[in-house]
């Protein structure tokens, strides 16, 4: 991995425990309300997130075997999956995404350095070198870290993601969170759930890289 795909990898990183942060102690009742996405709680953001990661790595690996996997099954399965994560609990909709975040970047950090430039496409998108999954999960993690409604504004970007080059639609879906409300017109969250005890010999809660 070069330099520029690691330090895309470090943003995707962050974002993802940014995200991560408040999915492991948002309450029931609020992950069932509705996120500032039309149509989707803040259960189906998060499960959004998860199985975006998932469509990703088939890709990626598909990348890595020179062959033309798929994303989705089919747009019928990529939307059946979302609402089977939205109905999850709220610690098993963290646990799946964080578990959906890691086997994706474990795919990334072992792609050899051709599988980079193999053409892939997410559904009925042209085909676009594999290497641009790394800018579209940053952006996946970061625009719906917002639409959650949870307190992670524009404003909260890093200058990082806010400055960097985008092709549309994605350049248009940044530039429409803008237009967001601000966070005191916005229902407050309840008070966060407790976090999970720490046992030994397992993960810190803190953590979704597994830092003990």
């Amino acid at each position: 991995m070069d330099a520029a795909y690691r330090q895309l990898n470090d943003q995707i990183d962050q974002a993802t425990q940014r995200l991560l942060d408040v999915a492991r102690v948002i309450t029931e009742p609020d992950l069932r309300a509705p996120s500032l996405l039309p149509g989707w709680t803040r259960a189906h953001v998060l499960a959004h997130v998860a199985r975006n990661a998932d469509a990703m790595r088939n890709l990626l690996v598909g990348a890595r075997s020179k062959q033309n996997r798929p994303a989705y099954a089919s747009a019928e399965a990529r939307e059946a999956g979302i609402e089977t994560g939205a109905r999850m609990n709220a610690k098993d909709l963290a646990d799946d995404l964080a578990g959906a975040a890691m086997a994706f970047r474990t795919v990334v950090t072992q792609l050899p350095d051709d599988a980079w430039r193999f053409e892939v496409r997410m559904l009925d998108s042209v085909p676009f070198p594999a290497a641009d999954l790394l800018t579209r999960r940053l952006v996946e993690v970061e625009l719906h870290h917002t639409d959650l409604a949870a307190g992670y504004v524009p404003a909260d970007w890093p200058a990082a993601f806010a400055e960097i080059e985008l092709a549309e639609p994605m350049r248009s879906q940044r530039e429409g969170r803008l237009k967001y409300p601000q966070p005191s017109e916005v229902p407050p969250l309840r008070a966060p759930r407790p976090p999970a005890p720490y046992k030994p010999n397992q993960r810190l809660p803190g953590s979704w890289l597994g830092t003990k």
